[in-house]
């Protein structure tokens, strides 16, 4: 009898301290919901989601492949028209299963406002109709990396924002693992002088656009073991001529495929040919590289092949 009673006593000592526990854990769980989830974006911005979203728009090409990387992107309701990765959504758009807001710098308000989002994502381009947005009720989270390091916050923070965290985490430590890896090999090779490196972005009448010190592609170069030649030019992609490229004389010259039509510089043979070029070093020495666009028009979860592909340019030996 004794035996029994201090069985049952034990139980139910059990299902006090158990249900106290969800009591507490239900309370503090409330609380975290009732708080939501507040994200400070690239450009110092709070803003604070009720809970977890369920229905998501990407004005950032860039995003987009994030957010199918940490596995939210059954989650997004709108893309723009500039969106082809890491799937060909013009067939989505085209099935009924994904719907377009227009152009990542002209989109529909009126669409966004019909999809009903719990947050959208986009870039400094949209500052204009940002304030709009806001006004009307719409969660708006803006990211810019301007570094390798601001594409792994970035990654962070959209991973926070989408109750992803943990898989934010884990795509950030591969990342950084495999940079890591390519930085390791060159630092082991023991690179007397570094090369210096022209990145052509795109080419008219009025100049050659390239890369300065504010564009993430100035720490890839920099991270795989190259010195950007514009490297002390404080804007994103400035404008340049061919007299200083000339003079400044760089060693490897990474060009971009097409963007869906004709490179802007014709060919390789047509840069080669550009006048005083025959005596610029990657030009004599044969070092001028055509690099997909597709992998380099935006910072984001590929920055690591970026890094990769360029090492591999400056040092094939290395990277065969």
């Amino acid at each position: 009898m004794e035996k029994i009673k201090v069985i049952v006593s034990f139980v139910l000592i059990t299902i006090i301290a158990t249900s106290a526990f969800f009591v507490v854990y239900s309370n503090r769980n409330s609380q975290q919901t009732k708080e939501g989830i507040t994200i400070t974006d690239s450009q110092g911005h709070k803003t604070t989601l009720e809970s977890v979203p369920d229905r998501i728009i990407s004005i950032a090409p860039s995003v987009t492949p994030i957010l199918f990387e940490i596995g939210v992107g059954n989650k997004i309701v709108g893309l723009t028209d500039y969106d082809d990765s890491p799937y060909d959504f013009s067939a989505w758009f085209t099935a009924g299963n994904m719907t377009s807001v227009g152009g990542f710098s002209t989109p529909s308000l009126e669409v966004i406002l019909s999809l009903q989002p719990d947050v959208i994502f986009t870039t400094d381009i949209n500052d204009a109709m940002i304030p709009n947005m806001r006004d009307l009720g719409l969660k708006v989270i803006v990211v810019g990396p301007k570094s390798i390091d601001d594409i792994y916050q970035t990654i962070k923070l959209i991973g926070k924002a989408t109750g992803a965290e943990n898989s934010a985490d884990a795509s950030v430590n591969r990342l950084n693992s495999q940079i890591n890896n390519v930085v390791s090999i060159i630092k082991a090779a023991n690179i007397a002088e570094k090369p210096m490196v022209y990145c052509e972005i795109w080419c008219s009448n009025a100049g050659f656009m390239t890369v300065g010190a504010n564009s993430w592609l100035n720490d890839v170069i920099d991270t795989a073991g190259g010195v950007n030649l514009f490297r002390s030019v404080s804007e994103e992609y400035p404008i340049t001529n061919l007299e200083v490229i000339i003079t400044d004389n760089p060693d490897i010259i990474l060009l971009p495929t097409d963007m869906g039509g004709e490179p802007s510089y014709g060919s390789v043979n047509t840069v080669k040919a550009r006048p005083g070029w025959s005596t610029i070093n990657a030009v004599k020495n044969n070092h001028v590289y055509v690099i997909d666009s597709g992998l380099f028009n935006q910072p984001g979860i590929r920055v690591a092949e970026q890094v990769q592909t360029i090492a591999a340019c400056l040092y094939p030996d290395l990277f065969p």
